[in-house]
């Protein structure tokens, strides 16, 4: 019985991470596509295979996810939890996606976690969710926004003597190469949360001891990611792409190249799980804010800062409600 639930766990997981590739897929190409730099279906096809290389280039998020969030629960009720944060996560990425909101996947899965823990009566692992999740949060997005700004005030000092056309034609090449790294970035961060998610499955039915990731999590999570990234995300895109700024590809290729650095930096050094979404997005507004601040279409960044805000205790509130819903299954 155990051993059934633990697949449950596991096939849940993978709809999660699929959801979050066509959830996400707009991180990595919209100004990608929105620049005409790539075709919508070769943007996708790039973010698909890069996003499949990134997940297997670490695992240090994968065990901040699944060791440094919550308490390890035991038993029936244990693997009731972690399928829990995962309905919940879903919700949560459907719900923004139905709206074409680009919220943050990976803190619908925190929050998920931390809202099954909490109705479970379990443990939460406090210190670590404001250390590697809350300040990672509010810092990711001021960095992004300051860091592609002063990247783009480089860039158009640099190039101040340039032919507009000509420069645009050679940016449009040069976003072929940050489109590429910043999908890889997101494989990076995001495919790592889902193998953090099912390693703590693993963990709490017996089926594996300490957090190191089997290879064969990798490769499920890795499949699972960059297929959900080739199925598109079209209403998330119209809003990173369009609906902010017009997006130039100077511009574009600035937001993508700092949003990968930050992704890369956060991952490798920190461990800490960010949201790739918030940082494109806060990268996209910084870029945009060099050319004036009205080009910026303020209303629909305060949207989608809402969202931002409300992923986690609405993502939370969603896995409780999954948790008391499914508690009779428990036994």
């Amino acid at each position: 019985m155990e051993l059934a639930a633990i697949v449950v766990v596991i096939l849940v997981a993978l709809v999660f991470d699929y959801t979050n590739g066509f959830h996400d897929a707009a991180n990595a190409i919209a100004t990608s596509v929105a620049t005409r730099a790539l075709a919508p279906r070769t943007a996708l096809a790039l973010a698909a295979v890069m996003n499949l290389v990134g997940a297997f280039l670490g695992t240090e998020v994968a065990s901040t996810v699944g060791s440094g969030i919550i308490e390890e629960p035991q038993g029936s009720s244990g693997l009731l939890v972690v399928l829990a944060a995962l309905v919940g996560a879903i919700v949560w990425n459907l719900i923004t996606w139905r709206l074409g909101l680009p919220s943050s996947s990976s803190h619908a899965l925190i929050g998920g976690l931390v809202g099954a823990a909490l109705a479970s009566s379990g443990g939460v692992q406090w210190g670590g969710v404001i250390e590697k999740v809350v300040i990672p949060m509010v810092l990711s997005p001021v960095v992004g926004f300051l860091l592609a700004g002063l990247l783009m005030l480089a860039i158009l000092w640099l190039f101040r003597r340039g032919r507009p056309q000509r420069l645009s034609r050679g940016f449009r090449h040069a976003q072929t190469v940050s489109a590429a790294a910043m999908a890889l970035g997101h494989g990076l961060q995001d495919a790592q949360k889902t193998m953090g998610v099912i390693v703590l499955a693993l963990v709490v039915g017996g089926y594996h001891e300490g957090f190191e990731i089997p290879w064969w999590v990798v490769l499920l999570s890795a499949g699972a990611l960059s297929a959900g990234t080739y199925s598109g995300g079209w209403r998330i895109m119209r809003t990173l792409g369009r609906r902010i700024i017009d997006l130039d590809p100077p511009r574009g290729f600035a937001a993508e190249a700092t949003a990968s650095a930050v992704l890369y930096t956060t991952a490798f050094v920190f461990a800490a799980p960010i949201s790739t979404t918030q940082t494109i997005t806060s990268a996209i507004l910084g870029v945009g804010a060099t050319k004036r601040l009205s080009a910026v279409r303020w209303g629909v960044a305060g949207n989608i800062a809402v969202a931002w805000v409300l992923t986690i205790p609405m993502a939370a509130l969603a896995a409780a409600l999954a948790f008391w819903a499914l508690r009779p299954l428990a036994g």
